[in-house]
């Protein structure tokens, strides 16, 4: 028994340590980004001490005694020269929580950190976190806000998924020690919230998604934009929405801001999710705006439809059709390396530039909201192209 035990374990850490070691290689791009060709986590990243009891006296069959289901939606960041992730991981009975992976080149060799994250609970303890936005703010702190969700007290007997939820908010220096500070105070839930990286009029900056219930797909809502004196006590008062919802658009149902923006010469790029409604449910996709430096909340480019949707084994998982990103990282090269998970289920990463983005953003035609438009967008193209080849032809 006990050789096959040790056999067993030999095998479970061979294949882990293959799959954790396996090198990471680019996809032919559109020439605005360019996928890599595996998962940067999976379930099966997650370490074997987290899943097994490797003692033979307790755990005579090896067997997995914590379940691991999927790594999902991570906040990204560069700290000390490595590329960090805090990942979401939902456990095999639901519950979500955050742990730290690291990677030396943000593509590939990511590890899991020997511990999950603790986050320290506020108020009435939560049934569950997820989707935390890192922001390293000019403030010296790394805010990272999070969905809390609790179950709804007033919901009817009987009725166990009605949720309510909040924007949760702790700051560190380490990754490892978190203060947890309350949670972000606003007039309605509040599950995509995202800090913006450097004061504005002395305050700071917060993009929210107002909705009412657990998914609202019909009222308002749209990207908000408010200002809050202090994160230690966050209240949004005067939000208002600098991203609306467009119909027969790719957020016509809702949308919601990812990772904090980044900053460029030519103004800050953003990175959102749109969903609209299809035979399957609701399709998640990403897509890209520009604001202006002088003011954040001024949108100064948007290319119509989306950056990236669902592609091949992205469109299957846990919920099907999504795409999901709260974290990129840019080097000091401009090198852009964009995190997404599909379909609640797995992590991705997609390689683009500053310049790149930048360009994608200004030259490409924004959505004119009919199909005569969109017919005039393409003719344009498709003449401008005509001409190009008839001098090249004629210059040959």
């Amino acid at each position: 028994m006990m050789d096959l035990f040790n056999k067993r374990l030999l095998r479970l850490q061979e294949e882990h340590k293959q799959l954790i070691e396996k090198a990471n290689s680019p996809l032919l791009g559109n020439g605005i980004f360019e996928r890599y060709r595996n998962p940067v986590l999976t379930a099966a990243h997650a370490p074997l001490t987290w899943r097994y009891d490797f003692s033979a006296e307790r755990n005579p069959f090896l067997m997995e005694r914590f379940g691991i289901h999927a790594v999902m939606n991570a906040g990204a960041i560069l700290w000390k020269g490595r590329h960090l992730l805090v990942a979401r991981v939902e456990a095999a009975d639901r519950k979500s929580f955050f742990a730290v992976a690291e990677s030396p080149n943000g593509v590939d060799n990511f590890r899991f950190w020997e511990r999950p994250i603790v986050m320290p609970e506020y108020g009435e303890p939560a049934t569950n976190l997820y989707d935390m936005r890192l922001t390293a703010h000019e403030d010296g702190w790394i805010y990272g806000i999070f969905c809390v969700e609790r179950k709804d007290p007033n919901a009817p007997e009987g009725d166990l998924s009605s949720a309510i939820a909040c924007a949760g908010v702790a700051r560190t220096q380490d990754f490892v020690h978190w203060e947890r500070l309350p949670d972000i105070q606003a007039e309605c839930q509040q599950r995509n919230v995202v800090l913006h990286p450097e004061f504005v009029n002395g305050q700071y900056a917060l993009y929210t998604r107002p909705q009412d219930g657990f998914i609202d797909t019909g009222k308002g809502g749209g990207i908000g934009w408010a200002l809050t004196k202090s994160m230690e006590n966050t209240v949004i008062r005067n939000e208002r929405i600098i991203n609306p919802r467009y119909y027969h658009t790719i957020r016509e149902l809702k949308n919601g801001e990812g990772p904090a923006p980044i900053k460029t010469s030519c103004g800050w790029l953003h990175l959102a999710h749109g969903v609209r409604g299809c035979a399957s449910g609701l399709r998640y996709v990403l897509y890209l705006y520009m604001t202006s430096l002088e003011d954040p909340t001024r949108i100064i480019a948007e290319p119509a439809g989306f950056l990236m949707a669902p592609e091949g084994e992205e469109e299957v998982g846990d919920v099907m059709n999504v795409l999901f990103s709260n974290g990129w990282t840019v080097e000091e090269n401009g090198r852009v390396l964009l995190y997404y998970a599909s379909c609640d289920t797995r992590l991705h990463v997609a390689e683009s530039s500053v310049e790149r983005l930048v360009d994608y953003c200004l030259h490409t035609s924004p959505d004119g909201l009919r199909t005569g438009r969109t017919v005039e967008t393409l003719n344009t193209l498709i003449d401008l192209n005509q001409a190009t080849l008839f001098h090249q032809k004629s210059s040959q």
